[in-house]
């Protein structure tokens, strides 16, 4: 009588647990939560000197980013695919240095880097110094996923696009003349030399600039992808830390994903995106607390910057040295926030 009691609440049991999976009451995996931040440059920001019109077009280019990469993570897609996705259409936005909007080296050329790294996998694919390549983070993504390279620069890069059907442009389509305008004023200001002459006085924003993404999707994996033009008046042939994994750009899903903007040298000597990441792993530190003490290293230095980061359990952290950054994140009600000043 026993034995046939323990049977009959045995099949009760399974019965009731597969009524609760049939409608979704339970469930053997965990849905992570989702979340999205882009940047599209730090540097001297002054409320005063930006016209509203101005400042409502730098909103809507970051929230057109957001849109892009949102739009993929909110139907379960890949962390990878949203940031690619949202540095897309930073690139294709004059108004950031990156891609189409990418700033004059003093040779007069447009000179670009980016890079990708997936936190799954810790592959990570880059590009340097390429000049034809309409948008940079593509074919970074494509040396992650189709090349046994990390990084590739130059005309081999250029070559390698072309091998996978890349969209290549002509010179011209780089040209803005605001850029050209920047180049100008500051080869002017590097012959005055200390004049103190008003006309001659450029701003970092002038100088340099970056575009990125960092993303958490459903399934727990993190992505950082970075692009940018480098700095104005750079000597050709310079590379910056946006390409140099762990510089500028990194990813790993134990920790976080990150994608800094700024002096790019100091971003390389104090290996600052990989630095967020370990003070997270072995010192134990928040995104918060890790990525202001590497803002701190990098002005230490005499650096100045500022970046993004998300961890692992979707918190965020936006910290720069500067008087502004052209931000934006999704908040947990899925609102898209804009953020350009301190």
């Amino acid at each position: 009588m026993v034995g046939r009691c323990f049977l009959i609440c045995g099949l009760l049991t399974l019965a009731a647990l597969a009524g609760a999976q049939q409608f979704g009451r339970m469930s053997s995996t965990k849905e992570s939560k989702i979340g999205l931040v882009v940047h599209g440059g730090a540097g001297t920001m002054e409320r005063n000197k930006m016209t509203p019109e101005r400042e409502r077009e730098y909103r809507a280019g970051i929230e057109n980013a957001l849109r892009a990469g949102w739009d993929i993570l909110q139907h379960g897609g890949a962390s990878l695919d949203a940031t690619e996705a949202a540095v897309r259409v930073l690139e294709d936005d004059p108004l950031f240095n990156a891609g189409k909007g990418s700033v004059f080296s003093a040779a007069g050329t447009n000179e670009m880097d980016a890079a990708i790294m997936d936190g799954k996998t810790l592959k990570a694919g880059a590009v340097a110094d390429v000049r034809h390549i309409k948008n940079p983070i593509s074919l970074a993504r494509l040396v992650m996923e189709k090349s046994p390279h990390v990084l590739m620069a130059g005309d081999g890069a250029e070559s390698f696009a072309k091998e996978h059907g890349v969209e290549l442009v002509d010179q011209e389509y780089f040209f803005t003349q605001e850029r050209w305008d920047a180049l100008q004023k500051t080869k002017a200001a590097e012959k005055a030399g200390g004049t103190g002459d008003k006309k001659f006085i450029i701003t970092d924003q002038d100088l340099h600039g970056t575009v990125g993404a960092v993303a958490l999707d459903r399934n727990g994996n993190l992505t950082a992808a970075t692009s940018t033009g480098g700095k104005t008046n750079k000597l050709s042939g310079r590379i910056g830390d946006t390409p140099i994994i762990g510089g500028g750009t990194y990813a790993n899903n134990a920790t976080c994903a990150v994608s800094g903007t700024g002096d790019g040298e100091f971003f390389i000597m104090a290996t600052a995106a990989h630095d967020v990441s370990a003070l997270i792993e072995y010192r134990r530190k928040t995104v918060e607390e890790a990525s202001l003490a590497v803002i701190d290293k990098i002005a230490k230095l005499g650096g100045t910057g500022g970046m993004i980061v998300i961890d692992k359990n979707g918190k965020i952290a936006l910290p720069f040295n500067t008087s502004g950054m052209y931000r934006g994140y999704v908040d947990p009600n899925g609102k898209f926030v804009t953020e350009i000043y301190r």
